[in-house]
């Protein structure tokens, strides 16, 4: 007889932090790829930074639908579990792995065939466009990589092994980390390769990261084996982990959008805009990966208990993550608020950038606290199987509202005035996904009173 799983039986709020903390601590550790490839980038020249920033949304579309699958893969493994249907859970990870596997191929083709004609749409500049198709081909041609460290890192997750998750992305960027100036620079007998180097290393690095997390897989994760014997793709699980994952992809690729989207306006402005938000956009990864490691924590919890039944610690743990989640969103805002120029000289920023980019900081950090709101709201709803609304949410502070805001507020002509807009995006998905948070309870509540007596 299996042995009941910490989730459904340790005290919430230690629960949570046990596992957030681990996923928080990996989550900050992904975001340091972008980031230390920028720093050092940055002292390559400012072009060097832009080409960067462009890709950057490639980037982001490619973890986009790694972390979808990963996330639809857990939400479903975590269910099966609370739920002990442990052969279920086996074949749910192993139809994971294959859809993994087949979501990277298109992103390798991708790479090969159309990284400069993604780079052109955003500048004609020559410099710019050679480092930014150099980079992003070698990205994405590897991208394989990337995709195997996020799916054996969620699945460590569904099982509560998130110290295991945290330990095979910290190897991935301490090999990064590592590399990053040896090949940009060449050191240690190593051919200088610029942005070339910055682009091997971070897929050297994501290589290392799925080889540990498969080694851990192999080692720890007794209760989670992948079921090749006798296995065949069943289509209801495919379309349970996409329920899920797809709404999550279309969610994280929003970012991907904005970035695009927010690039072209701030290109009219300057190419020194588009390197600053890009170096904004990498500033503020540095602070929602905690977060989003604090809601990926809750999905397994809140989808073990409500497969278990155990609607009252769903409901504990929402609430928990809300309060951990405002309390991350103010140390981050005040940070931002107090200390941007220190933020920005990290990046080797110009006096340009600096004049821009500081009260630029201070103004969107206010918006991190309904920010941090809305996120755990939608992780919540996720881990109960409905991943619209996160989608919906995310949608309209991303897209739905700050992007006609930041074009309305553009045209004054003012770039110091478009800020702003993300305190009305942020307003309005906050109102929405307080609104579903609601519904989507009722309805559990019901069906654990048709079910029988919630413990």
């Amino acid at each position: 007889m299996q042995k009941e799983n910490k989730m459904g039986v340790m005290p919430v709020p230690r629960l949570v932090l046990s596992m957030a903390v681990p996923i928080m601590i990996s989550m900050v550790v992904q975001s340091m790829y972008n980031i230390v490839d920028s720093i050092f980038v940055a002292r390559i020249n400012e072009q060097a930074l832009t080409a960067t920033s462009l890709a950057y949304s490639a980037q982001m579309l490619q973890i986009a639908v790694a972390v979808g699958t990963g996330v639809g893969v857990n939400a479903l493994v975590s269910r099966r579990l609370g739920a002990k249907e442990y052969r279920e859970a086996n074949e749910a990870a192993t139809t994971g792995l294959i859809l993994t596997m087949l979501s990277s191929l298109i992103f390798v083709l991708w790479g090969i065939c159309g990284s400069r004609s993604f780079i052109v749409l955003f500048s004609d500049d020559p410099a710019i466009l050679d480092y930014g198709t150099t980079y992003l081909q070698i990205c994405q041609t590897y991208a394989t990589g990337i995709f195997l460290a996020t799916f054996f890192q969620r699945i460590l997750q569904a099982t509560g092994r998130t110290v295991s998750s945290m330990f095979a992305q910290l190897a991935g960027a301490v090999v990064n980390l590592i590399l990053d100036p040896i090949m940009i620079f060449g050191y240690f007998g190593c051919p200088a390769m610029g942005i070339a180097g910055a682009a091997i290393a971070t897929v050297i690095g994501q290589w290392a990261s799925a080889l540990c997390g498969i080694l851990l897989q192999v080692i720890q994760n007794k209760e989670l084996r992948f079921a090749w014997k006798g296995f065949r793709m069943k289509a209801a699980n495919v379309l349970t982990i996409y329920q899920v994952g797809i709404p999550t992809i279309v969610t994280q690729a929003f970012g991907s959008v904005m970035i695009a989207l927010m690039n072209m306006v701030l290109i009219v402005f300057s190419s020194t805009a588009v390197a600053f938000f890009g170096v904004y956009f990498k500033l503020q990864n540095f602070l929602f990966m905690p977060l989003n490691g604090m809601g990926q924590a809750s999905l397994p919890v809140v989808g073990y208990n409500y497969g278990a039944n155990r609607l009252k610690r769903v409901e504990e743990t929402y609430r928990t993550t809300i309060r951990y989640g405002l309390v991350i969103a103010c140390i981050g805002a005040v940070i931002f608020m107090t200390i941007p120029g220190l933020l920005l000289d990290a990046f080797s920023a110009s006096d340009v950038m600096k004049q821009m980019g500081i009260p630029a900081l201070r103004i969107i950090c206010i918006s991190f606290l309904p920010a941090s709101v809305t996120m755990m709201i939608g992780y919540t709803v996720s881990g109960l199987g409905n991943g619209i609304v996160n989608m919906i949410s995310t949608a309209i502070r991303q897209c739905i509202v700050l992007i006609p805001v930041v074009l309305l507020f553009g045209k004054l002509g003012r770039i110091d005035v478009i800020w702003f807009a993300f305190w009305i995006s942020e307003a309005c998905a906050l109102i929405f996904a307080g609104i579903q948070l609601r519904k989507n309870m009722e309805r559990v509540r019901k069906i654990g009173r048709n079910r029988g007596t919630a413990m």
